[in-house]
């Protein structure tokens, strides 16, 4: 029979990761609490959260949001880092923390429902964040019309230079 403890904690995983983008699964053997505080605050201002639970409560929460291929990795003592929107910049800062600590190691993941490996959240860690990827495609999507701009806009401006320049002759003549 489930205690309402239990049950309170997979109705917090279900919640966790039927939001989450990207959810990374991460062995911590040997991590010490402050250091996994210190991910925790890392990750907090970029909408992503840390959770250490029971793997068979992890399981349930999993079979819940239709997210079983999760359930091989929950194996040994286990980290779920969640992330609720940009899914790079958290990868990046688990990446940072995977390579300083030496101690936590990435097993799996899930990016919108697909399984993926660790390689594939190193991957991910060395993309730049959704606003930059934005701002590249709408300076793609800007440069041409700003390319156009100048073209039409250039017949006119010539006209006008050679205006400017007859004006400043007959100025220079006059005054002579």
């Amino acid at each position: 029979m489930p205690t309402p403890r239990k049950e309170a904690v997979v109705a917090e995983l279900t919640e966790a990761l039927s939001r989450s983008v990207l959810t990374i699964v991460a062995d911590y053997r040997g991590l010490k609490v402050s250091d996994l505080q210190t991910l925790r605050g890392q990750l907090r201002p970029h909408d992503a959260d840390v959770k250490v639970a029971k793997n068979t409560l992890a399981k349930i929460a999993a079979r819940a949001n239709d997210l079983t291929d999760l359930e091989p990795s929950l194996v040994g003592p286990t980290v779920l880092v969640l992330a609720y929107a940009d899914p790079a910049q958290p990868a990046k800062i688990v990446n940072d923390f995977v390579r300083t600590s030496r101690i936590l190691q990435v097993r799996a993941g899930m990016l919108e429902g697909q399984m993926i490996d660790a390689g594939t959240v190193d991957e991910i860690a060395n993309l730049p964040s959704r606003d930059v990827l934005v701002g590249k495609v709408v300076g793609g999507l800007a440069s041409p019309l700003y390319s156009i701009v100048n073209v039409l806009s250039a017949p006119p401006r010539s006209l006008l230079y050679v205006l400017q320049a007859r004006a400043s002759q007959l100025e220079a003549a006059e005054a002579a």
